[in-house]
């Protein structure tokens, strides 16, 4: 692996993080837009924007949702604006799935707090980035993930494969992870790695800490496999295309 750098230690609170880095060519291959698509691209990690409490009530919300289903593999999925649910080695919609139910297992508080929290990460990209937060969407997929040690049963399960969102999904520009477990106390591995040239830089999960970064080949990533223990986390993606944006998730 070579040489192994952490950008951000479980045990600190940052308030502020930027690594810079020269942009890649992926983004030249799609539509450009003025004042968002990224010129200036590199990674951040802040523990400012979202407080520990509201990522275990943020946590909570995934967690009520997992139970209704759950991968028969290591990874399991929750996306609240599509419906997508992991179940078994499948996945369901959610709202077609369970109908009715779907209202006693999240409120309105919920979505209006996953709402919030997804404004103030893209208000921090934007202002990191020096771009104009009313010129980013939401875009697919956005989601909740869960993950342990448990063996992959299929290939949605392995999630340590590295890879490249913006050749992924054509949609990112830029990517923000919200943890909602903190590494070495609720899960063992599960670090987040920036592959790059000459070393690895880890960014070791911690409640409420929010990693974003460009989403092109500047960026290549993967996550260890979880030893121990369980992993959330929360993935928000967003473009500059207004064609891929997606709305917040509503109730019913």
């Amino acid at each position: 692996d070579g040489v192994t750098e952490v950008l951000a230690h479980r045990s600190e609170h940052l308030p502020d993080k930027f690594v810079e880095i020269p942009c890649s060519e992926d983004y030249d291959s799609h539509k450009r837009f003025e004042g968002c698509t990224p010129r200036k691209c590199g990674r951040g990690v802040t523990d400012a924007v979202i407080t520990r409490e509201e990522a275990e009530r943020i946590r909570r919300i995934a967690e009520r949702g997992l139970s209704l289903g759950g991968s028969d593999g290591g990874a399991s999925i929750l996306d609240l604006h599509s419906g997508a649910l992991s179940l078994g080695k499948h996945f369901v919609n959610l709202y077609r799935y369970f109908g009715d139910k779907v209202q006693d297992i999240f409120t309105e508080e919920d979505f209006a707090l996953y709402r919030d929290v997804r404004q103030r990460i893209q208000q921090r990209i934007a202002q990191v980035f020096g771009i104009s937060s009313s010129s980013l969407y939401l875009t697919k997929p956005t989601f909740f993930s869960r993950m342990n040690s448990t063996a992959a049963r299929t290939t949605h399960d392995e999630y340590w494969h590295p890879h490249v969102d913006k050749v992924t999904y054509g949609s990112f520009d830029y990517t923000s992870l919200l943890y909602l477990s903190d590494y070495s106390s609720d899960f063992g591995g599960g670090r987040f790695v920036f592959l790059d040239a000459q070393s690895n830089r880890t960014v070791e999960p911690r409640a409420g800490r929010v990693s974003f970064f460009t989403s092109g080949s500047e960026n290549l990533h993967r996550v260890e496999k979880v030893l121990w223990g369980t992993r959330f986390a929360l993935t928000v993606s967003f473009t500059c295309d207004p064609a891929h944006g997606i709305s917040d998730p509503a109730l019913g």
